[in-house]
């Protein structure tokens, strides 16, 4: 394993960070893996030592890397970390000025290079690494030069593990390319591998965070306060907490996928639930389910009291602003279907749902597949305040959540923007289908459900509103019953 700095000696082997650093170097089966995320992170002394690791094994004399950043002036600076890195770590390796590379005493190499434009990687036609890598890969405005590479991934030599190594930080040109194509847009906190399902390569996205970098915010503790004077809000966000959905114009300028996006958990049989839906079919429809907590705590986290999290989603688009067609039954079926084991309090639903014209409206013909919903509350601008409130909560946490397994709603949510003609509204032309669900569950009225107790006799004083509610509405009918 590779080795670093600490804080308490100055000269020691480079040895990665415990935590995303190190689990980026140890998934030596992945072919592609991007480790990114907010600025200081330990990405690029991510990348000199991804390489090295390999350079001590029985086929390192075969192991053959190029390193490559955007600009002459980029690329001296990793020199210069590389510098102060490897002559530690490996006695006898050997810089070659005028070549630009790395050679070591077992005949490992690694190439320092630039390739500024996308076409540039024609200069390495026919060249075989067995590692290549890219440092600040988003600062390239699109990825060309990254899949043509991947071509020159190739040994004559039985060299295990050959892959392909990248990092950067959200913004740049090349932004909303490597988002996608990492699935950062679907799974924002990382962590899963995908398929490519033409060159059978793996790829995984590994987020780094600016707090798991405990050697530099040791060394400069003022790192973070600098780094809120850089730009605007939005770029700070991106940078900070390395945030990929960060979106500058943004109407929610308060969404944070590390606030609001969470692991999934088990949702507690007694929290209450119930189900939001957008209704479309030549455009997308979405539906979400939702759970409100009732302030316990979950697997180490704390929800407050009142929070609705959003457990699972269905968006029905085969394209952009494009939706798949479903009948209202099939939309009915497929709900009752995913609500198997859940015991849904209730449902609300685009008004529109409810329109007659000529026949059974929409919500009629869901009724009779079993799924009885009620008309949402479809106030625009006091609906986004509603959503607005939640997202900032109640100053210590959020009062909205999603899984990170809702990856429509995390990709499509964020990018909303502010309606040019009615800037306090939310712009209709965006895909604003997650959105448009989210505003009919926070203006549904949610209520937190009753925590279950031992104690049948607790007083009046201890209930919620809701118990008092529900309590004196079962008064009222066994009174009524009593009188027949």
């Amino acid at each position: 394993m590779a080795t670093q700095q600490s804080p308490q000696s100055s000269v020691i082997p480079w040895r990665s960070q415990p935590g995303p650093q190190t689990d980026a170097i140890r998934r030596h089966l992945v072919t592609e893996l991007f480790f990114g995320g907010a600025v200081g992170g330990g990405k690029s002394d991510y990348l000199l030592g991804d390489f090295a690791q390999d350079v001590p094994e029985a086929w390192g004399k075969w192991c053959h890397g190029i390193l490559f950043r955007r600009t002459y002036g980029e690329l001296e600076e990793l020199v210069q970390r590389s510098q102060e890195i490897y002559p530690q770590w490996f006695p006898g390796v050997e810089w070659k000025v005028s070549d630009k590379s790395w050679v070591w005493p077992n005949g490992a190499s690694l190439k320092m290079r630039y390739l500024e434009h996308s076409t540039d990687w024609m200069r390495y036609w026919g060249h075989q690494y067995t590692w290549i890598g890219w440092d600040e890969l988003p600062s390239w405005p699109d990825l060309t030069a990254y899949l043509k590479m991947i071509a020159r991934l190739r040994s004559a030599h039985p060299v295990p593990n050959k892959r392909v190594r990248a990092t950067g930080n959200p913004g740049g040109p090349g932004h909303q390319a490597v988002k996608a194509y990492f699935g950062i847009d679907r799974c924002p906190l990382g962590g899963e591998i995908f398929k490519d399902p033409v060159t059978g390569n793996s790829r995984l996205f590994v987020r780094s965070r600016l707090q798991d970098n405990k050697i530099l915010l040791h060394h400069d503790p003022g790192y973070i306060d600098r780094l809120r004077g850089i730009g605007s809000d939005a770029l700070v966000k991106a940078w900070l907490e390395g945030d990929w959905n960060v979106v500058a114009g943004a109407y929610f300028s308060e969404w944070s996928t590390l606030k609001h996006v969470v692991k999934p958990f088990r949702i507690p049989d007694h929290w209450l639930r119930f189900m939001s839906l957008d209704w479309g079919s030549a455009a997308p429809f979405s539906v979400g389910w939702w759970a409100v907590s009732d302030g316990s705590l979950i697997d180490g986290q704390h929800f407050p009291a009142g929070a609705i999290i959003q457990y699972r989603e269905w968006y029905g688009a085969s394209a952009p602003k494009v939706g798949v067609k479903l009948t209202a039954e099939q939309l009915a079926d497929g709900i009752v279907q995913r609500e198997i084991g859940d015991k849904i309090t209730y449902r609300v639903a685009d008004p529109s749902c409810w329109k007659v014209d000529g026949g059974p409206s929409i919500a009629e013909r869901m009724y009779n597949r079993k799924v009885l919903m009620r008309a949402a509350d479809n106030q625009r601008i006091n609906g986004w305040d509603q959503v607005r409130g939640r997202l900032r909560g109640n100053g210590d946490a959020p009062m909205l959540y999603t899984f990170s397994t809702c990856s429509d709603f995390i990709r499509t949510f964020p990018a909303l923007q502010h309606d040019e003609d009615r800037p306090e509204d939310v712009n209709s032309d965006g895909e604003d289908h997650c959105g448009d669900q989210t505003r009919y569950a926070c203006m549904s009225r949610p209520w937190t459900a009753p925590t279950p107790t031992n104690d049948p006799m607790r007083g009046a004083r201890e209930m919620t509103f809701n118990e008092l509610v529900k309590n004196s509405e079962q008064f009222s009918r066994n009174r009524s019953e009593r009188r027949i």
